[in-house]
């Protein structure tokens, strides 16, 4: 049985932390067994993944949101308690990664959301993102359900760009900032996962399709890949929990 500590060093390899300022830490949060044989994926911490993770008889939780931001209480609620006490419990491990799972060219939210829409991954765009390209373009119609087909949902639409789509930027999550970079860039379309009050003008006027295809199903990418990474690498049992939010 691989050790939790091998395996959490060979994600700070992969993923380097370091390198990000990031709104809360990312790598191990709570220590629990100290060896691994399943390890349950999932993208936001929270106490039905961990119960889901402590009936399948998981020994690790990694996922893409974790229990700690800088932009909550530092003390200990009640919900936070009984997420807490439920990892205690069994003696289970949570590990997250935040940017740096969103801006890895292999593994990454964004790249493999590139790689999804059938898109050439280009240059670096809004931090952590990337611009995806298509040399001979793709029609808007068919584009948009390519995003239907990659995010298993209807996306929100402003669709004032070009017939034919060749450049777009990519940014999962809470990302709508990027759209003024995307419109400087004279890009087609940008996807992120949500939109601001302002964004329907802002794209309309500049002549650039928006889709906000979901913060959470933009970001089901990436720890789904590390937990394949990890099975393969260290012969473990990977489980993905899939807890749909619509936002």
């Amino acid at each position: 049985m691989p050790a939790l500590a091998e395996i959490t060093d060979h994600l700070d390899e992969l993923l380097d932390p370091g390198s990000f300022d990031d709104y809360g830490p990312n790598g191990l949060q709570v220590p629990g067994a100290a060896e691994v044989t399943k390890v349950v994926t999932g993208v936001s911490a929270q106490l039905e993944l961990f119960e889901r993770a402590a009936a399948s008889g998981a020994q690790l939780v990694l996922c893409h949101h974790g229990l700690l931001w800088d932009f909550h209480t530092r003390a200990i609620t009640p919900v936070m308690k009984r997420r807490l006490s439920v990892l205690f419990e069994h003696d289970i491990s949570l590990a997250a990664y935040h940017l740096p799972l969103d801006a890895h060219p292999e593994v990454g939210n964004n790249a493999l959301i590139c790689e999804q829409l059938g898109l050439d991954r280009g240059e670096r765009f809004g931090g952590v993102g990337w611009i995806g390209h298509s040399e001979p373009g793709v029609p808007f119609p068919e584009f948009r359900e390519r995003c239907v087909a990659t995010f298993g949902q209807d996306p929100l639409v402003w669709d004032a760009g070009p017939d034919i789509v060749h450049s777009v930027g990519v940014v999962s999550g809470a990302a709508h900032s990027s759209l003024d970079e995307a419109i400087e860039l004279g890009l087609d379309a940008f996807i992120t996962g949500e939109p601001a009050e302002h964004t329907m003008a802002d794209a309309r006027e500049a002549g650039i399709h928006f889709l906000a295809c979901g913060h959470y199903a933009t970001e089901t990418f990436g720890v789904r890949r590390l937990g394949e990474l990890l099975e393969q690498r260290f012969s473990i049992v990977h489980e993905f929990t899939d807890l749909p939010n619509p936002i």
